[in-house]
């Protein structure tokens, strides 16, 4: 038979409390980028494959990419509203520059906003009713020549 013997614990501090905190808060305000799903953008100018993150729960849309510093040229991130309806972004505590496609349920790009600004409460409408967002490097739709209209081929919009 063996026999376990605690430790006399420590007083709780202030300190000790602060810290306990900081590390129960830190995995959901600095999280790590993954698992990623492959999503295709078909333009006028050809196809544009990216690696996106999929945030399908109330938890994840409101964390989305806030607090990252970097994001990868072929990585994105795609908002999943689970219906077709009006939909608002904000920058809030979201560092990176950012183009917004907003995605209708057939797939395709309803709205771009472009260049949003860091850190901004401004909040950036749809324009109509959409079942997703997807979120790329500020740059990008110019880069790449995207446009409304331009589909999106991920199965979210699948059989819509």
């Amino acid at each position: 038979m063996s026999l376990r013997f605690a430790r006399p614990r420590a007083a709780a501090t202030p300190r000790r409390l602060l810290a306990a905190l900081v590390l129960l808060l830190l995995p959901s305000v600095v999280r790590a980028d993954g698992p990623f799903e492959p999503l295709t953008i078909a333009s006028r100018s050809g196809r544009h494959t990216f690696q996106v993150e999929v945030m399908r729960d109330d938890a994840g849309r409101a964390q989305g990419l806030m607090f990252r510093r970097t994001m990868a040229p072929d990585r994105g991130m795609l908002f999943d509203f689970e219906r077709v309806e009006p939909v608002a972004m904000w920058m809030k505590n979201t560092y990176l520059p950012l183009d917004m496609l907003f995605i209708r349920a057939d797939g395709t790009v309803a709205r771009i906003a472009t260049e949003t600004e860091p850190l901004s409460t401004r909040t950036i409408p749809s324009g109509e009713p959409v079942l997703g967002v997807l979120e790329l490097n500020a740059g990008t739709a110019a880069r790449l020549g995207l446009h409304p209209g331009d589909r999106v081929e991920h199965p979210l919009f699948r059989g819509r």
